[in-house]
């Protein structure tokens, strides 16, 4: 029985720089108990779907041009969403329709307790008295899966992980047992064992109180793993929809095709991942047309790519690596080192123990070599790399980059040998100052090492890096906010090729990006090492990415690294049982275990 139908639900967006068609005759169904995935990239239509189904549209900027949204509820009946009022919206969410927030930090109030937060909904939506809600809300906490329900009860959102936060907006979100629940990328940036216990709540959730789920993402593992039907959107428009293991295994538009094939896989060794346009073209009168070379299940395998060199010509590089030498000496050599951070208690703030982030780590990374560093949240993959940089200093050890010692160099030397190893923060849009213009953010390196010629030599330098991170001259005059995330990110990645490095750092640089956008990237940081000879170590969550980037694999737990040795041999038959747990939670594509989860 259909609990939610949406017909030709029209969204437009208006500004002074003119008239933006976002959602564009959408129509959708959602059957009580059932999940439907919309899935899509950034920019698709799918979050401002549900906003719009809420009424948390900003207006008057946004505005529903038509449609219905015809939802039966227990007590109002079967209404229209589009056309209720503001107070009988209210009643509506958070009771029968709730929704979970893409970025829990930014959704949980900061000033406020966990426990607070969800007491004040069960108060708003129910009879409950003060205590019985206090109760209750432990009682979501426990179900939610949360450790120490009592104490997460009493913290504020800034002193639990992200998936912690995550598993809070959950238990507000099924406080009041809503008959339909909306996920909007709810396992976004979210380590693969934090993202599986998620999935498995919703599951859970779903069988003990029939609750509908709306999910909305774009990663299509996570779709294979808890879907029933799919809904693929492009450019605010329904492209296709079907079963979950008819979208799977037989795909009929060339978009849908692409974002199956954008995909790392742990079975894919060293090759060039396809994008979506390869898939298809817009032709001269806008619309969409397939390309027939590339199919999803014969995905791009060029045996060459090319690449924008600084002659303004173009080269061919072979796409297959060149095997070490063992005799060659490392790059960079990590010896015994520790990042500690003092626990301080009492009046006089004296130190009672040691967070242990980095507890002595050893490792060697050789010239033209890609290192995977993996884990989970809370790790010490990021003090790590922030360690080797001295952004954050070391306790101890030693960091031999081509002989010196980085933990030992005086400020004014590390600024200097700074030149050789940069790093490419997660968030691009963070990691760029919005005041300047990406031309001036580039140029900036530049300046500060006076290197790169005169000003005009410099500018021309700036331009050259934009047009080799695949971005035109005109982005130069351009600020950080007019570009997409993947857009950003390579303005990122020009920014740590101005000073030519020898070693780049990329700290989660594709975690939160779509797969076609990752893919782009990742290509992208392969074509510059093959052209420019560069090192990186390679830091992410995301173990497929980690296997289709890595040529060595490292893997961190609780700041200690507990397994390494090349990428294939590691995920092929793991040795530590953190590995083996990690490669377990990883959701599969496979449509025999599609179809088994179906029949189940």
């Amino acid at each position: 029985m259909s609990l939610l139908t949406v017909q030709n639900l029209t969204v437009d967006f208006h500004s002074q720089r003119g008239h933006t068609r976002a959602v564009s005759e959408v129509s959708l169904t959602v059957n009580r108990g059932e999940v439907v995935a919309i899935v899509g990239e950034s920019g698709s239509g799918k979050s401002v779907t549900s906003l719009a189904l809420l009424g948390l549209l900003q207006k008057p900027a946004a505005h529903i041009a038509s449609g219905t949204a015809t939802f039966s509820s227990e007590k109002l009946g079967e209404v229209d969403l589009l056309k209720l009022t503001e107070k009988q919206l209210q009643q509506l969410r958070g009771n029968d329709i709730s929704m979970i927030f893409q970025e829990p930090m930014t959704s949980l109030n900061p000033v406020l307790t966990c426990g607070y937060q969800v007491v004040e909904a069960l108060r708003l939506h129910t009879t409950l008295s003060e205590k019985e809600a206090e109760a209750r809300t432990i009682e979501l906490f426990t179900e939610a899966q949360l450790p120490r329900p009592a104490q997460i009860f009493k913290a504020y959102p800034h002193e639990i992980s992200g998936g912690q936060k995550q598993r809070v907006m959950i238990a507000m979100a099924m406080a009041c047992r809503p008959a339909l629940l909306i996920a909007d990328e709810p396992t976004t940036a979210l380590d693969v064992t934090v993202q599986a216990r998620i999935l498995q709540l919703i599951r859970d959730l779903r069988r003990e109180y029939g609750t509908a789920v709306l999910f909305i993402t774009h990663d299509l593992g996570v779709v294979a793993e808890i879907a029933d039907r799919i809904i693929v959107m492009y450019r605010g428009k329904v492209v296709e929809q079907g079963s979950v293991l008819d979208i799977f295994t037989n795909p009929q538009h060339p978009y849908t095709r692409g974002l199956l094939a954008c995909r790392p896989r742990l079975s894919i060794g060293k090759a060039r991942l396809p994008v979506v346009a390869d898939f298809m073209e817009v032709d001269a009168a806008g619309n969409l047309v397939a390309r027939p070379i590339l199919t999803a299940e014969a995905p791009l395998r060029s045996p060459s790519v090319q690449l924008q060199t600084n002659s303004d010509t173009a080269k061919t590089f072979p796409v297959e690596q060149k095997e070490r030498s063992t005799t060659e000496a490392p790059l960079l050599q990590v010896e015994n080192l520790r990042v500690y951070f003092p626990i301080r208690k009492g009046f006089f703030s004296r130190t009672t123990d040691f967070v242990r982030a980095v507890d002595d780590v050893s490792f060697t990374i050789y010239p033209g070599e890609t290192v995977g560093l993996v884990g989970e949240s809370g790790c010490g993959k990021t003090t790590l790399g922030r360690a080797l940089l001295r952004l954050t200093e070391p306790t101890s050890g030693r960091i031999l980059f081509e002989g010196t010692d980085l933990a030992a160099l005086p400020s004014g030397e590390l600024r200097h040998r700074r030149r050789e190893f940069q790093l490419v923060f997660q968030d691009p849009y963070a990691a760029l100052n919005p005041m300047l213009t990406v031309g001036e953010a580039i140029l900036e390196p530049l300046r500060v090492h006076g290197v790169g010629g005169s000003r005009t030599e410099q500018k021309a330098r700036v331009r050259e890096l934009l047009r080799t991170v695949g971005l035109s001259d005109d982005a130069e005059q351009r600020y950080p906010h007019e570009f997409s995330g993947g857009q950003r990110q390579r303005i990122c990645i020009a920014r740590a090729l101005a000073l030519r490095p020898k070693l780049i750092v990329c700290d989660e640089s594709v975690s939160a990006l779509d797969v076609s956008v990752q893919a782009q990237v990742l290509n992208l940081l392969n074509d510059l090492k093959r052209e420019l000879g560069i090192t990186y170590l390679f830091i992410t969550h995301d173990l497929s990415v980690a296997r289709f980037m890595s040529d060595r694999l490292l893997v961190m737990s609780q700041g200690k690294v507990v397994e390494g040795g090349p990428a294939a041999e590691v995920y092929a038959h793991p040795q530590n049982p953190y590995t083996q747990q990690l490669l377990a939670a990883i959701p599969s594509d496979d449509p025999a275990r599609i179809a088994a989860r179906i029949q189940a």
